[in-house]
């Protein structure tokens, strides 16, 4: 059920305070790397967060940057920013020094809190930004310097245990998050108070039917529109319990968390999942408390969740969101699964099918993928122009092409901007990745167009083999056969280059636009 809003509405005071009206005070809310922190706790820790900000001299609507690997410091800092009417900037941990002083000078942040293994990237950006009035260190489980800026748990330890929220509501501006930026400069997405609730309740109880029970381990990083909502929202929603992890999401690491915290809710990317199935250390590993776990990022390959459904009795819900909608709006859900589509709109959203004139298409045509729903960003901050290609009316441009079956479920043909002319036919390079990802011998593939001595535009395909050793020219032949058996002739790759690693943005997503640019 969608509730409502009052004129009077506050995210971080609903997702807190009905927790502890519910009873569950003493509940554990997080584990991280230093260990479990309970509702109440977390209900003071973000109150004292807030107090903190508002002593440095953050107001309301100002920016407050957030360069925080993945523990309960970013949610209390999060949400402590939200309760005083601040907007918190979740930023990307694995930056350049340069990308982080653009962020800096582009949010006009006035505050910084920034994991101590990360401040040394960005000592300069900090000499260079205008805005910024203080610095705050939180502490990580790497360890890291300060600089002699003020550790952020000594602030929280001196800083008032309630504070009152600001006057806000539904419509006001409540954090940021930049785009991942796969195809070029990030962007930020404004967001509003009533957007966290929104996706909770349509897709995280909608779909993934999350219980108060469930402990939930995400792979995406908080710092990321999908990580924010597996891991903060949705648990604190619904008053489950969530495991962080500050470390890269390893097929070792996972594993460990998914098993010692007894799992429920897995969220990964297609490209995890993958690795997961294809790690030998842990062959033989088993994840009985495991019930559900749900993909986006990319389209999951048909063969990927076949095999992880074989393996661990559990399905996965393929889906796609994206930053400017928050969240997941199309879907696969539990007993509704078809494993190569992504599924049906999660109620509450719209979808579209529209040509290259923007007019709708009817029937089971390929086209650009819009979505109607409750929680598209305001626009992009400082970015009129990129705002209006995106954001039309109630539509937002997803950049995605999908076909539509006569059942209504949607299929991912790739992204508008990766989609290759073959002879004056479409040909879609996740298609031909996933055709590529069955060979046994493949781990991971990627698809551009490259010219060929006629200039004409043919597949070219850049793949990451399970043994490197038997990467070379029999196999390249061998792997062109196998996709000229599975789809049509003209789709296979001409050129077929083996690499040991695939460019990837953070939560996961191949950036071809380097691989183009390579």
């Amino acid at each position: 059920m969608v509730s409502s809003f009052p004129r009077e509405y506050n995210a971080a005071v609903d997702l807190i305070e009905r927790n502890l009206a519910r009873g569950l005070a003493d509940k554990i809310a997080y584990f991280d790397a230093f260990g479990p922190v309970t509702y109440a706790a977390l209900a003071e820790r973000v109150d004292r967060a807030g107090d903190l900000l508002r002593g440095l001299g953050l107001q309301v609507e100002q920016r407050v940057l957030l360069a925080l690997v993945d523990t309960v410091d970013f949610v209390a800092v999060f949400l402590g920013a939200i309760k005083i009417g601040a907007v918190p900037v979740p930023v990307n941990t694995m930056l350049a020094p340069g990308d982080y002083e653009h962020l800096l000078r582009d949010s006009r942040a006035r505050v910084l809190v920034v994991s101590d293994a990360l401040l040394p990237k960005l000592r300069e950006a900090r000499v260079r930004s205008p805005w910024l009035t203080a610095t705050v260190v939180a502490d990580s489980p790497a360890g890291g310097p300060d600089d002699g800026h003020p550790r952020l748990r000594d602030l929280l330890q001196r800083a008032a245990p309630v504070v009152t929220a600001a006057d806000t509501g539904p419509d006001d501006v409540a954090f940021w998050l930049y785009s991942s930026g796969s195809t070029g400069r990030p962007k930020a997405a404004v967001h509003l108070h009533a957007h966290l609730r929104r996706t909770a309740e349509l897709y995280a109880g909608g779909v993934l039917g999350l219980r108060e029970d469930d402990v939930v381990l995400s792979a995406a990083k908080l710092f990321f529109a999908y990580g924010l909502g597996n891991a903060l929202t949705f648990p604190l929603t619904f008053g489950a319990t969530a495991v962080l992890l500050a470390e890269r999401p390893t097929p070792a690491a996972v594993f460990a968390a998914l098993q010692e915290r007894a799992c429920s809710v897995f969220c990964g990317v297609p490209t995890l999942f993958a690795s997961m199935l294809a790690d030998k250390a842990h062959a033989a590993a088993q994840l009985p408390a495991l019930r559900i776990s749900t993909s986006a990022g990319e389209a999951l390959p048909r063969h990927v969740g076949e095999r992880w459904r074989a393996r661990f009795g559990s399905d996965i819900l393929d889906g796609i969101g994206s930053t400017e909608m928050l969240h997941i709006f199309l879907s696969n859900r539990p007993g509704e699964i078809r494993y190569g589509t992504t599924g049906l709109p999660v109620p509450g959203y719209a979808l579209r099918l529209v040509d290259d004139d923007g007019a709708p298409i009817a029937g089971a045509a390929e086209g650009a993928l819009w979505v109607n729903g409750p929680t598209a960003a305001a626009g992009y901050f400082r970015d009129r122009e990129r705002s209006l290609q995106t954001f039309h009316g109630p539509w937002t441009r997803t950049g995605d092409r999908y076909a539509r079956d006569a059942d209504g479920y949607y299929t991912y043909c790739g992204r508008a901007d990766d989609m290759l002319k073959v002879g004056g036919i479409w040909v879609s390079p996740f298609e031909v990745e996933s055709a590529l990802a069955a060979h046994p011998e493949v781990l991971e593939a990627a698809v551009i167009g490259h010219a060929d001595a006629d200039e004409l535009v043919k597949p070219r395909a850049f793949v990451v083999v399970r043994d490197p050793a038997a990467a070379g020219p029999e196999l390249a032949e061998a792997l062109q056969k196998f996709v000229k058996e599975r789809l049509a002739p003209y789709k296979y790759p001409r050129w077929i280059e083996f690499v040991a690693e695939l460019p990837k943005t953070a939560t996961g997503k191949i950036q071809r636009f380097r691989l183009r640019d390579g």
